[in-house]
């Protein structure tokens, strides 16, 4: 299936590694422009030269903070006019929500709510004045099925699905439709830490705690992050115009419910 997307230009956030690398190489094998973000230099150079040789497309690198308005405007000043805007970051540890502060809370707030919210505002209504508009959050399957353990995940990610799902409505009519990704467990470094720092409260090894969360998907496997990248690249392309609004589930059947 041909998706429409070659000569488009994407920008992507936390896109150095694991789900948002997966997203970026997905576009760029449909001929995307691809400006990758991320704290890491290193990585992030190593990432823009794989995706370089392997697709052909220009890719650029910027090593910023997406959280402040100065890596913001880094990000912006390299692709000023996005087809396409990926906002993902990792979340925080889990932990027993009496243990966190208020400076954790609004570094939670800033990092999965506040800044993906700012670049929407600081590039939807360009994508509507050109007529084409792909928004994409990662988010997690804990906005509709929440872990204890992920209380700041699940507070700050709800609050930005709650506003998408009023900004959607208002957009897609110019086609610019923002969608929210809710993965399960996928074989990436953010899930190897989050299963690390649950050793101590299982009493498990490492091997033996990673074994029994993919044994206890339906699946009975952990997602691969370039499944994931495959559904970006869906979401993105322009048969996907009639989609708008969505939280959709990528977890291997794991969430129980049947809405």
């Amino acid at each position: 299936m041909d998706l429409g997307l070659r000569g488009r230009q994407a920008l992507l956030s936390g896109a150095s590694r694991g789900l948002g690398r997966a997203c970026a190489f997905a576009l760029a094998r449909e001929g995307v422009d691809v400006t990758i973000v991320a704290r890491k230099r290193e990585a992030l150079e190593e990432t823009g030269a794989e995706i370089a040789t392997a697709t052909g497309v220009k890719v650029t690198t910027v090593a910023a903070d997406i959280t402040t308005g100065a890596g913001r405007a880094a990000a912006l000043a390299a692709c000023p006019e996005p087809d396409i805007l990926l906002n993902n970051a990792d979340g925080p540890a889990p932990g027993d929500f009496r243990d966190w502060s208020r400076d954790e809370w609004i570094a939670a707030l800033d990092a999965m709510m506040l800044s993906p919210i700012e670049m929407m505002r600081l590039t939807v209504d360009g994508m509507m004045t050109r007529g084409f508009g792909r928004i994409i959050n990662i988010v997690s399957r804990s906005v509709k099925m929440a872990q204890l353990e992920l209380g700041l995940s699940n507070g700050a990610r709800s609050g930005l699905v709650g506003f998408v799902a009023g900004l959607a409505r208002q957009t897609v009519a110019r086609n610019v439709t923002i969608n929210n990704l809710l993965p399960g467990i996928f074989d990436s470094d953010a899930q190897r830490a989050h299963v690390a720092a649950m050793l101590e409260a299982t009493g498990k090894t490492f091997e033996e705690l990673w074994r029994a969360r993919a044994e206890a998907n339906p699946a009975r496997r952990y997602g691969r992050p370039d499944e994931l990248g495959a559904y970006c690249a869906f979401l993105c392309s322009q048969h996907a115009g009639f989609i708008t609004g969505q939280n959709l589930l990528i977890d291997g059947g794991s969430y129980p419910g049947t809405y």
